[in-house]
């Protein structure tokens, strides 16, 4: 890479970055290109003669950016955030061109030290037990989803109760969670040989808010033991996808030591809210956990990919995952006196994605941190209000941080038409490209989500939303009244 070629095109490139940010309300918030739309627009083959960076940015504005849905705009309030920031994009710029393949201490020893040390911080942030900390037998390591997080802890825990009850009780294996656990616990399953019957999903309501019920949860463990089955893996959920529901942590982690369950707590979204103290105690009972994930790259200004995932037995993850081919061995590894994080993940190669978060946690500041996850609270809770105050619609859920569930209520309380009603409301708003706004469906009810979490989301930018959402719903209503 010649030095003074990199600093002319990178310097280009910033700058088309920056006026990408300067510009991004300008274009529509979710994409409105149809399938299949850039094949119709670039070549079939690739070219066999460089062209210019400007030629390349012509194509990008006119032809990508098209067919982006905008996640960084300050319309953005669907699913959860990704939020991006200079820091996070400084320290990836900085990974990116340091180019590292950091799989064991010694091919960067910088990376892996960073990595420890970095998620000591953050375990200290948000008061995580001193278990879950790189001194003792646990630690950190950024995963790359809460994905990645989930299967790689249900395989350290499969392994971990075969050793005991042998390997030929795969079948007899069962893991437990809330019908509101992220999809992802399914397909960890399904890669781990988990029998699909096996895993017990268990229902929950609007009487707990969705959390599930520590009875329920005994209920079905006693029923699987007395069936001969063995009851391993437990996944508690701080923030669900839906409706930010928390699970009650203490009771279930007593549920799981008592039957000697391995117990994951998906923190994904949540977990960032837990560096102000008036949050923190959604996560009491973490103590009694094996394993707690946060997603850095959701609401914690920092790029995707970051997922965080601290494990109080990091032998565990080793004796699972660990491969020690002849052309990877080195003095460091096989004296036991470093960690090499290849063993913590599933694929070998990794990147150097600890210095964003080490940019983050430098460039802002525990004191900024916390008043950025408070602004977005208070725009939520902001939102939350005009909804209450409009008698068409209502709030389903209670808000607990930057998530608000709503729904318009249907004409005349005819609930048979209900989520036709709001659904046809969803694609009305998106259409416009004005905002961007997803859906759940909670005890069969087809509800809104409003998700407040984009780095440049101001006041001015809810009460617009609010608005489209109030123009379409009068128009909606008009034409199926009239």
């Amino acid at each position: 890479m010649d030095a003074e070629q990199l600093r002319e095109n990178a310097h280009k490139m910033v700058d088309f970055i920056a006026d990408y940010y300067k510009t991004i309300e300008d274009f529509p918030v979710l994409s409105q290109v149809q399938p299949g739309y850039l094949r119709e627009l670039l070549p079939d083959s690739a070219p066999t003669q460089p062209e210019s960076l400007q030629h390349i940015f012509d194509d990008i504005q006119a032809k990508i950016l098209p067919g982006v849905t905008h996640w960084q705009s300050p319309n953005f309030f669907a699913y959860y955030p990704s939020n991006s920031s200079i820091a996070g994009f400084l320290g990836e710029m900085l990974s990116a061109g340091l180019n590292i393949v950091g799989f064991s201490w010694v091919t960067s020893p910088a990376a892996t030290e960073l990595e420890m040390i970095v998620l000591d911080w953050l375990a200290k942030l948000i008061k995580l037990p001193d278990e879950f900390l790189s001194a003792g037998q646990g630690g950190g390591v950024i995963q790359g989803t809460a994905s990645e997080a989930v299967l790689v802890v249900i395989l350290a825990a499969r392994d971990k109760i075969l050793r005991r009850v042998g390997k030929n009780a795969l079948e007899k294996l069962v893991v437990y969670a809330s019908d509101q656990t992220h999809s992802a616990l399914q397909k960890a399953c399904q890669i781990a040989g988990i029998h699909p019957e096996n895993c017990r999903t268990l229902s929950t309501d609007s009487t707990t808010n969705y959390a599930l019920s520590p009875s329920v949860l005994n209920e079905a463990i006693s029923n699987d033991i007395t069936s001969g089955l063995i009851p391993f893996f437990l996944c508690g959920t701080v923030g669900t996808t839906s409706s930010t529901a928390v699970d009650p942590l203490g009771e279930l982690g007593k549920i799981s030591k008592s039957n000697e369950m391995w117990f994951h707590v998906d923190a994904a979204y949540a977990g960032s809210a837990c560096i102000c103290p008036e949050y923190r105690h959604y996560i009491d009972g973490v103590e009694k956990a094996d394993s707690f994930n946060m997603n850095a790259h959701k609401w914690f200004l920092t790029n995707f990919d970051c997922s965080v995932l601290w494990i109080k037995d990091r032998n565990a993850l080793v004796q699972s995952l660990s491969t020690n081919p002849e052309y990877l061995k080195n003095k460091s590894s096989q004296a036991n006196m470093v960690v090499d994080y290849k063993d913590w993940q599933v694929p070998l190669g990794r990147r150097f994605r600890s210095l964003k978060l080490w940019m983050v946690l430098r460039l802002y500041g525990l004191e900024n941190l916390q008043s950025y996850i408070r602004n977005h609270i208070n725009l939520a809770k902001k939102f939350e209000e005009l909804v209450a105050q409009d008698p068409r619609f209502e709030i389903v859920t209670p808000r607990l941080y930057s998530l608000v569930c709503f729904r318009l209520l249907p004409p005349h309380g005819n609930e048979a038409c209900a989520s036709k009603v709001n659904h046809d409301l969803l694609d009305a708003v998106n259409s416009t490209g004005k905002i961007f706004i997803s859906h759940t469906v909670l005890s069969g009810t087809y509800i809104l989500r409003f998700a407040v979490g984009a780095p440049l989301t101001e006041e001015k930018h809810v009460n617009a939303a609010w608005k489209v959402l109030q123009d379409e719903a009068s128009a909606l209503l008009a034409t199926s009244l009239g």
